[in-house]
């Protein structure tokens, strides 16, 4: 039964403001567009510069500082395995989209926090926003990125910073929130300026909540570069889409597992670097 309203062209609307930005906005999506590829292609050669044995050890020995030597241990044999079965190359672009995205995040993400968690009206704008963000369907980033950026590395790039920066912003007014209020009040009775009292006082002391949240945008925007392959973007996830459309078990489970590499590897180093920034022992 139809309801008692016409239906809203909500649709319309949207398609006509897609329509109306990217004709407005064609040469800023231009530019940005650029600087994207430029950055995520740098990332890609310069770690292919460096040979995969050498670049292996090197994450391992950056494993044992930061972590311990079982991590250290499961870097060496994961990223020779990764290498061995011939997924070197799709690996490093995988890993450079996840780094992009996530810089990305970080750069916008901590700002938008700390400006959060110092207004209250701010903050009230800010949240049902990330609610959006943290709620759509992951497909659905993926529609706008491909009206503004076409297909390939950009979309995807795009489409994982949204997806992947609200825990950035949510911990990082989590953590300056936390912030014991008696030791605000020591602050400002000797007199110190706000820009002292964060810099010198809130965001030390956040640090480790603040990695946490950079430690989840960095799992969300694997997931979402994996989802990006859809759209042309390139790595692990192509692999994985192309074995799940031509039905190939074995091909999926190998970059399948090369995912989950990894994953467990920038997942525990981010873990044991927000530890170490909070002066507990790993």
């Amino acid at each position: 039964m139809e309801g008692f309203l016409p239906k809203l062209p909500l649709a319309d609307w949207i398609d006509a403001l897609v329509d109306w930005m990217t004709n407005t906005f064609d040469g800023l999506f231009d530019g940005i567009s650029t600087g994207v590829e430029f950055f995520v292609e740098g990332i890609v050669s310069g770690l292919g510069f460096i040979p995969s044995i050498l670049l292996i050890i090197l994450i391992s020995l950056l494993s044992w500082k930061v972590c311990n030597i079982r991590i250290a241990l499961f870097a060496l044999i994961g990223l020779f395995l990764i290498d061995n079965l011939g997924y070197w190359e799709d690996m490093l672009e995988t890993l450079a989209l996840v780094l992009t995205a996530v810089l990305i995040s970080i750069v916008i993400g901590i700002p938008v926090g700390i400006w959060a968690s110092q207004s209250e009206r701010v903050r009230k704008v800010v949240t049902p926003i990330l609610d959006l963000m943290q709620t759509m369907p992951a497909f659905v980033y993926l529609l706008p990125a491909i009206f503004f950026f076409s297909i390939g590395v950009v979309p995807g790039v795009i489409a994982s910073v949204i997806f992947a920066m609200p825990p950035t912003i949510r911990l990082t007014v989590l953590g300056i929130k936390q912030v014991p209020a008696d030791l605000i009040e020591a602050t400002e009775a000797f007199g110190s300026t706000t820009k002292q009292k964060l810099l010198k006082v809130q965001l030390p002391l956040a640090m480790p909540t603040i990695m946490a949240g950079i430690n989840q945008s960095i799992m969300l925007a694997l997931s979402m570069v994996v989802i990006a392959s859809m759209v042309g973007a390139p790595g692990l996830g192509t692999e994985v889409y192309r074995a799940v459309t031509q039905i190939k078990t074995g091909v999926g489970f190998e970059a399948g597992l090369a995912i989950v590499v990894i994953a467990i590897l920038l997942d525990r180093i981010t873990q044991n670097i927000g530890k170490k920034k909070q002066g507990g022992t790993v």
